[in-house]
């Protein structure tokens, strides 16, 4: 089982400008990999890694993607962006067995929900999911090499609704990150930590990896 140590950058804080997040989590020198293929059917291999710290007030993560294909659909809070080029981040806090799903498309839309299961889900309120920021730079890339596009997400800790948390630090979660999409010309379904099951299926909390702020 993987383990994620999530440093503190302590110049950052909810008020902090996007771009300025942006470029910090660009100096994090070692970036986690999202490659795992746990349904080897679905054979296309997008390029994806991520970059995660935190402040006193907030998580922050930055996904760098690239894909043949680019595809941004949904713009309404909670629409299903799993469909659209899509990174998600699961996360459980403490001993819990429910868990968060923050599900993100390449423009920044936002699917959250937390529940036990895929079936016994609450949606976050969207005045609870408004905020969180974002930012998504699209770049170019050679002709063969796809479309290449970064978002980067502040994530205040009242986002977490149904823990009161005042601070991140020495917490210790339990995570899966994921890269999909669902309706784009090549489906797949892509995980940081292994998942074991025979069809595809994000919501198994047994395989999420470790995360430890530091």
């Amino acid at each position: 089982m993987k383990l994620l140590q999530v440093p503190f950058f302590y110049q950052l804080d909810k008020y902090s400008s996007i771009d300025e997040i942006s470029v910090l989590l660009d100096s994090i020198t070692h970036r986690e990999v999202i490659a795992v293929r746990p349904w080897p059917s679905f054979e296309y291999l997008p390029e994806v890694s991520f970059a995660v710290g935190y402040s006193s007030h907030c998580l922050l993560i930055k996904f760098y993607v690239a894909e043949q294909y680019l595809q941004a659909v949904y713009n309404k809070i909670n629409d299903p962006v799993h469909k659209d080029s899509c990174v998600e981040i699961f996360i459980a806090f403490d001993d819990d067995d429910d868990y968060y799903n923050l599900e993100f498309n390449s423009m920044g839309t936002c699917f959250a929900g937390y529940g036990k299961n895929r079936d016994e889900r609450n949606t976050l309120p969207i005045n609870v999911i408004r905020q969180i920021r974002h930012q998504t730079l699209v770049k170019s890339r050679a002709l063969n090499e796809g479309i290449g596009w970064e978002l980067t997400l502040m994530i205040p800790n009242e986002v977490f609704c149904y823990h009161k948390i005042t601070s991140l630090k020495e917490r210790a979660c339990r995570v899966n990150l994921y890269k999909c999409g669902d309706d784009l010309p090549e489906p797949h379904f892509l995980a940081w930590n292994e998942v074991y099951s025979e069809e595809p299926d994000f919501h198994l909390p047994q395989f999420f990896g470790n995360m430890q702020f530091i």
